[in-house]
């Protein structure tokens, strides 16, 4: 079993997800589902397959966030020091037109809620881990290599 690195946030953020899909939205669904079938034919009944649709996804939704969270290893960003980057590093760089960007990287999970966060396994965050000021990293992209400058590190 692959372990999926997250920040202690993230795993925060993801277990409050699973409780409101447990306790509010499956709950939801069970009640659309009796007065779907309340209104008589399954077989013709729009509201009944509607509400087994969303049931499917919250069933689903609930297996990975719980397959997720078993695999978790939380990374305690605050224990880290030095200059190397590493995940859960915020990171400073400028791009070649000297545009600062500000990112910390995370787990993949995470990085999909949040513009100013970027993915361990990203191109970008794949090429700034074991990096330091005043390096320079070329990311390959689709449109050629992208070139940027770390400027500064911090764990916090």
């Amino acid at each position: 079993m692959t372990e999926t690195p997250m920040t202690a946030l993230g795993k925060k953020m993801m277990e409050a997800e699973l409780d409101q899909l447990i306790k509010v939205d499956r709950e939801n669904v069970k009640e659309a589902i009796s007065e779907a079938r309340a209104l008589g034919d399954l077989k013709e009944n729009a509201e009944y397959s509607a509400a087994k649709e969303k049931q499917s996804h919250v069933e689903g939704r609930i297996q990975e966030l719980q397959s997720k969270l078993s695999r978790a290893r939380v990374v305690e960003v605050t224990n880290f020091k030095g200059e190397k980057i590493v995940f859960g590093a915020t990171v400073k760089i400028t791009d070649a037109n000297g545009k600062e960007i500000t990112y910390q990287i995370v787990g993949e999970d995470e990085a999909m809620s949040d513009p100013s966060k970027i993915s361990y396994s990203s191109p970008l965050g794949k090429a700034l881990i074991g990096k330091e000021a005043g390096d320079e990293v070329i990311v390959k992209a689709p449109k050629g290599d992208v070139t940027y400058e770390v400027q500064a590190v911090q764990y916090r």
